[in-house]
């Protein structure tokens, strides 16, 4: 079996068997055709370390950030993983491939203040009925009150949110379904949306979607781009960037919860981590934050 056969053989095992996301399984494809181009589309038994060790070296000489080159030999160990668990090689090639190392980059982050600033002054603007904007104002106050991801916020049905115990039900990363509760600004800003701001919307398109709860101004499911330009609207100023999206209320709730007290593990479940140590990252926004605190504030800093 040549290489390019078997990425095939292993996409399609991705997305049938682990059922990963179309845009997760796309790009593991990317980055294990890259790997193609290099060592080349020879047969899968001739691949050795030598041959993987040049194609990252060739990436890394091409410029390819640190990140991408991690991720590229997480995808090729994956691969041949599989390759060799499924019978199809004698030994993995990939074992003693080391992927460079990770400069840790911290999440951006606003100030509690300055989100409850943002998030006040949009409940205003929705206090006067305009449908967009009682939307607008139930989106972040979802994406922030319980910190989503802009897919599962986008993909949440009307039958997934329960009004009465205040939480929502949301599909995230590997088809892994969670509960997650919201506290009591998004539950009213949910109400005021469903109650005068969905009907309305509904009621402007021919065919609306009848299960989402999230409309678009003609009525189909809200797409996550929508939800960009939202954020990136309203939050952009507090962070001081141009670039800026759902995550960065995401980032920002898992900060303010850590500040608050609130348990790694109650914010890795909530926030749907696989890891504890994707999580952990917050300790370190918030002892950053302590630290620059103390240099400010403490005579002996």
């Amino acid at each position: 079996m040549r290489i390019t056969e078997a990425i095939e053989q292993y996409t399609r095992h991705l997305a049938d068997v682990r059922r990963l996301s179309a845009a997760t399984v796309r790009a593991y494809r990317s980055d294990l055709t890259d790997m193609t181009a290099v060592v080349g589309d020879i047969p899968l038994a001739e691949v050795d370390l030598e041959g993987l060790r040049e194609w990252l070296w060739a990436a890394t000489k091409r410029g390819d950030a640190r990140a991408t080159l991690a991720r590229r030999t997480a995808a090729a160990r994956g691969f041949f993983a599989w390759a060799t668990e499924y019978g199809h090689l004698a030994t993995d090639p990939s074992l003693r491939l080391v992927a460079p190392k990770r400069g840790r980059t911290l999440p951006r982050v606003a100030t509690a203040e300055a989100v409850g600033g943002v998030l006040d002054d949009l409940r205003t603007r929705a206090d006067e009925g305009d449908p967009r904007d009682l939307r607008d104002a139930a989106v972040l106050e979802l994406l922030y009150g319980a910190g989503l991801r802009v897919s599962e916020l986008c993909g949440v049905d009307l039958g997934d949110i329960d009004r009465g115990a205040a939480t929502v039900r949301v599909l995230g990363k590997g088809s892994k379904e969670r509960v997650v509760p919201f506290g009591l600004p998004a539950a009213r800003a949910l109400d005021a949306y469903l109650v005068r701001g969905r009907p309305a919307l509904a009621a402007r398109a021919e065919k609306p979607d009848p299960a989402a709860v999230f409309l678009g101004l003609r009525g189909a499911r809200l797409g996550p781009r929508a939800v960009y330009d939202l954020v990136a609207r309203e939050i952009a100023p507090l962070v001081g960037a141009e670039t800026v999206g759902p995550h960065t209320l995401r980032h920002s709730a898992a900060t303010h919860l850590l500040d608050g007290g609130a348990d790694l593990r109650a914010v890795q479940e909530m926030l749907g981590h696989a890891s504890l140590g994707t999580t952990q990252i917050y300790t370190h926004v918030s002892g950053e934050r302590l630290a620059a605190a103390y240099r400010l504030a403490h005579p002996r800093a």
